[in-house]
């Protein structure tokens, strides 16, 4: 099984690109994690912002394999402790599809992005910054993966 990151935004700060690359790193046996970044919609003064996230829809859904398991993140989504993430992997490798991991522009995703989800993941009620979200989601997949091996990486 391969995951594939699907991400509105581009040119991560120096310190998540070094972090998201760690965990990339550690995930590479277990769970190949291919990152996608995606330009996002023009935004600003006499900007159309619903034409920015429509655009940045169509773009996320170009970017999807056809026979995909998609997970999208949304702060509407389903909370998952780390365990439940773990035991939400062990699913998604018996369903024996690949991954993608949305995460949307800066208003969120186009309601035809999530209806084409599988499932809402939500990272919690804080509003985090977006690049910032890769870098987590990155480490919590690491963490999943090591839940799974019993490798002794989370305490809990």
């Amino acid at each position: 099984m391969r995951a594939r990151l699907i991400a509105v935004g581009e040119r991560m700060p120096g310190w998540v690109a070094e972090g998201f690359a760690e965990y990339r790193k550690r995930l590479s046996h277990e769970l190949p994690l291919e990152l996608i970044e995606l330009k996002p919609g023009n935004r600003g003064k006499g900007r159309d912002d619903a034409r920015a996230i429509q655009d940045e829809g169509a773009a996320i859904l170009a970017a999807l394999p056809h026979d995909i398991h998609v997970i999208a993140l949304d702060g509407r989504g389903r909370n998952w402790s780390s365990e439940e993430l773990a035991e939400q992997l062990v699913k998604w490798r018996m369903a024996g599809r690949d991954l993608a991991f949305l995460i949307g522009g800066p208003d969120g995703h186009a309601p035809e992005v999530l209806a084409r989800a599988d499932q809402c993941w939500s990272l919690g009620p804080l509003t985090l910054p977006h690049m910032l979200v890769r870098l987590v989601l990155a480490e919590q997949l690491y963490r999943a993966t090591t839940i799974v091996a019993g490798h002794p990486y989370h305490r809990a």
